[in-house]
């Protein structure tokens, strides 16, 4: 019975497109334009008139930039599953910054990769000066993590 099937199936294939439906009829349209394209000469340079032109300030560097984080650490809290930091961020911007972003990054004793952690810190800190957070609640970790890394991602201006 299967071997019937199969050479059923196998004598029918060079029928197959005899079965095909027909396939509608594509009409292109071409747009013409009323009016012919001309070119005539070359364009002239732009010429730089202060008086209507804007100034170009310099981009400042992103407030980030100037901020470090001088000292860190971490341990474990809440039953060995909370990630909490201790960090000092040192501010040599000449103006304050608030909400920076955090990521910390967690390794296996043997360094391999494991998780990574992010958390907005709302608190000011003034221009040229630092400020110690302590055991700060990054998130919740891997019972494996053995290391920490935290590093800065953004910083706004106040």
């Amino acid at each position: 019975m299967p071997v019937a099937v199969i050479l059923a199936a196998a004598g029918s294939l060079p029928f197959l497109h005899l079965v095909r439906a027909p396939r509608p009829a594509v009409h292109l349209a071409a747009a013409v334009s009323a009016k012919p394209a001309s070119t005539v000469g070359l364009a002239k340079e732009p010429v730089f008139d202060p008086a209507t032109s804007e100034a170009v300030v310099p981009q400042q560097p992103a407030p980030v930039d100037r901020l470090k984080i001088a000292s860190q650490s971490w341990r474990r809290g809440g039953l060995g599953s909370n990630a909490l930091v201790t960090m000092t961020l040192r501010n040599d911007n000449s103006y304050s910054v608030r909400n920076i972003d955090i990521s910390c990054t967690f390794q296996r004793p043997d360094g391999s990769y494991l998780t990574s952690r992010s958390r907005t810190i709302t608190d000011v800190i003034s221009m040229k000066s630092r400020k110690t957070f302590a055991r700060l609640h990054v998130g919740f970790v891997n019972v494996y993590a053995a290391k920490a890394k935290c590093s800065l991602v953004a910083a706004n201006h106040v």
